[in-house]
């Protein structure tokens, strides 16, 4: 192995680590917010507020990521952004005031806004280098942390939140700084001096605007698992632990089916993935939702999972190819259906039926699949 064979691994390494870190940090947020809620007598409509400027606060380091994420100051980005993510979530566990939560949730949303940016970039900069698809396999990472975050959460549900997101904060910072000096010699190519980048300049504002749109696409799938699967099952009349186990199943066929996606993109093309996959997804959810049975339901969040499990890779993958300020527009864009979703798929239900509204992500699933050619075409590794 030559020294840059070996410096491509060791950014690999660490890119994966902190994709990992991301995900462990976020799931461990998300489980623990009742015991947020309850520390700080919350009512919903405050727990709401400080969910709000989280969601601000990470649309502002999104665009500042966006503009700051050049190559020299990517290592500083990646850095910073995980150690201000860390003791964010250190902070918001002391807080017992609606002022203080609102003010560490505004930090905490910028630092996780920064490091998308930061460690979305790096990932293309590194695929790029390597020739090959590894994007999937690193968003596989964060799928892995969040479900190891999920698993950590429920484990020391007798704990103290502010003992659990301290020592979260403290294991994710002290691993930064180990890392440090790895992490400032990260190695990477840049996509944005290629021939086909420059080549689509003039077309970069709507392909990107088409990539943003799939990303919210899909991420509305994501946020609809996330709060409704469970909902969806127990509906069903399924226990409680059969119930939970719907998002479990949604998220294994998201790791799974990044694990794999690699390899399948280099056969087949991104384009092919994610039309195949969005069909898949769409299919599956549909048949899921309609089926009326614990079963079928369980089955078809799994697959939902599986098929949209390549998507969000691609679409960042061909952003990037443009640059981090495309990768910021394309997660902003992203991020919308992933935070509106869940409450449109709520006031769909509410003049419906459930079941009826969750066809919502299934057919933009369908959508996905149709558009997905004419939004990947010509996307490189």
């Amino acid at each position: 192995m030559n020294h840059t064979d070996a410096s491509l691994r060791r950014s690999r390494t660490l890119l994966t680590g902190y994709f990992l870190g991301l995900g462990v940090v976020m799931a461990v947020w998300g489980a623990r917010m009742p015991a947020v809620q309850h520390a700080a007598h919350l009512t919903t409509g405050s727990l709401s507020l400080v969910l709000l400027a989280a969601a601000l606060g990470m649309v502002a380091g999104l665009q500042a990521g966006g503009r700051l994420a050049r190559p020299d100051r990517l290592p500083a980005l990646l850095i910073g952004g995980a150690v201000a993510l860390a003791a964010a979530l250190a902070i918001l566990g002391q807080c017992r005031t609606l002022a203080s939560l609102l003010a560490a949730a505004l930090v905490f949303g910028a630092a996780h806004g920064v490091l998308d940016v930061a460690v979305n970039t790096g990932a293309v900069r590194c695929q790029f280098a390597y020739g090959k698809p590894i994007m999937s396999s690193l968003h596989a990472a964060y799928s892995i942390g969040a479900l190891g975050g999920a698993v950590l959460a429920a484990a020391t549900a007798g704990t103290a939140h502010s003992a659990l997101f301290l020592a979260v904060g403290a294991a994710l910072a002290g691993s930064v700084v180990v890392n440090a000096r790895r992490t400032l010699t990260l190695t990477g190519a840049d996509p944005e001096s290629s021939g086909s980048q420059q080549a689509s300049q003039q077309r970069m504002p709507r392909r990107i605007w088409l990539l943003g749109t799939l990303a919210a696409a899909s991420l509305l799938g994501e946020g609809a698992a996330a709060d409704w699967a469970a909902v969806h099952v127990h509906a069903l009349n399924a226990g409680t632990a059969v119930a939970a186990s719907s998002f479990a199943l949604y998220s294994t066929g998201m790791a799974v089916g990044r694990l794999t996606g690699d390899r399948l993109t280099s056969h087949f093309g991104a384009p092919v993935i994610v039309r195949v996959g969005a069909a898949l997804a769409a299919v599956g959810l549909a048949t899921g939702v309609l089926a009326d049975s614990v079963p079928a339901a369980l089955a078809g969040w799994a697959v939902f999972g599986l098929g949209l499990s390549g998507t969000v890779p691609a679409l960042i993958t061909a952003a990037g190819n443009r640059g981090p300020k495309a990768v910021a527009t394309v997660s902003v864009t992203g991020y919308l259906g992933l935070l509106a979703g869940p409450a449109l798929i709520g006031a769909l239900a509410s003049i419906t039926t459930l079941p009826t509204a969750l066809l919502l992500p299934a057919l933009l699933a369908a959508a996905l699949a149709i558009l997905a050619r004419r939004a990947l075409e010509n996307t490189t590794p």
